[in-house]
C-alpha cells in the first residue's frame, strides 16, 4: 500500500484528488494539510511514502517544503502539482530534490502512474506541462546549456575523471546537472537521459555546455 501525503489549499481540489486515489487499491491517502508550513510536521507525524504537494500554499510555497523535505533523515519522495509549468519552477524543483512534475489538469492515470512511479524510486515528468504564458511552447527545450553540454560529454562516452577533466566541473556539480536533466527528461538513468534529449531535438552531437 503506498501512503499519499496531500498538501493542497483549495479544499475542492484536495477533496477532489482524495476522492480519485480512493479508489485505488494500492493507494490510500493518510494525511492531507492546506499550508505549505505544515507539510513537514506532517511529514514527520505520518512518514508516507509519497509527498503530493501543490506549488502554490500559503506559508511557504511546495517547492520550498520539497527543500525542507529533503533534509529530514528519511525523506519520502515529492510529487509537485502545478497549474502551470516553467523553467524557472524546473530549477527551483531540482534544487528541491523532487521526483515527479505533473500539472494539475492532466488524466487522472497519470497522476496514479506518477505516484507510482515516485513511490519506487523512480522520476515521472509530465512532457506535456501546460506553457506558462500563450508564447510559450511546450515543445521547447527544457534544459539549460550547461545540462546539454554535460549530456553530450556522457554522449561522447566520458564518464567519472573523464567527465571532470572534460568539463571543469566538480563531480557534485555534474551529479546535479545529470539529475536536473533526468528530471527534466523524466530518464532513469542517465543514458535514457541521452536518448530522450535526442529524440526530442534537444541535444544534437557536437553541442557543449557555453563556458
Amino acid at each position: 500500500m503506498i501512503k499519499v501525503l496531500i498538501a493542497e489549499d483549495h479544499d475542492l481540489i484536495r477533496g477532489a484528488l482524495i476522492a480519485l486515489l480512493s479508489e485505488e487499491r494500492d493507494i490510500r491517502v493518510i494525511e492531507e494539510v492546506s499550508r505549505g508550513d505544515e507539510i513537514v510536521p506532517a511529514v514527520v507525524g505520518c512518514k508516507p511514502d509519497v509527498a503530493l504537494l501543490d506549488i502554490g500554499l500559503p506559508g511557504i510555497d511546495g517547492l520550498e517544503a520539497a527543500g525542507l523535505i529533503r533534509e529530514l533523515e528519511e525523506p519520502p519522495p515529492v510529487l509537485i502539482l502545478t497549474s502551470v509549468g516553467s523553467p524557472g519552477n524546473f530549477e527551483r524543483a531540482m534544487t528541491a530534490g523532487v521526483r515527479g512534475f505533473l500539472v494539475k489538469d492532466a488524466p487522472a492515470h497519470r497522476l496514479t502512474d506518477a505516484i507510482r512511479a515516485v513511490a519506487r524510486g523512480e522520476r515521472y515528468i509530465d512532457l506535456d506541462l501546460a506553457a506558462d504564458g500563450a508564447d510559450q511552447e511546450i515543445d521547447a527545450n527544457p534544459l539549460t546549456a550547461r545540462e546539454i553540454g554535460v549530456l553530450s560529454a556522457v554522449a561522447g562516452g566520458a564518464r567519472g575523471g573523464d567527465l571532470r577533466s572534460r568539463l571543469g566541473l566538480s563531480a557534485h556539480t555534474i551529479r546535479n546537472y545529470l539529475a536536473a536533466a533526468r528530471l527534466k527528461t523524466g530518464a532513469r538513468s542517465d543514458e535514457e537521459a541521452v536518448r530522450i534529449a535526442r529524440a526530442s531535438g534537444w541535444l544534437r552531437d557536437g553541442q557543449a555546455a557555453d563556458g
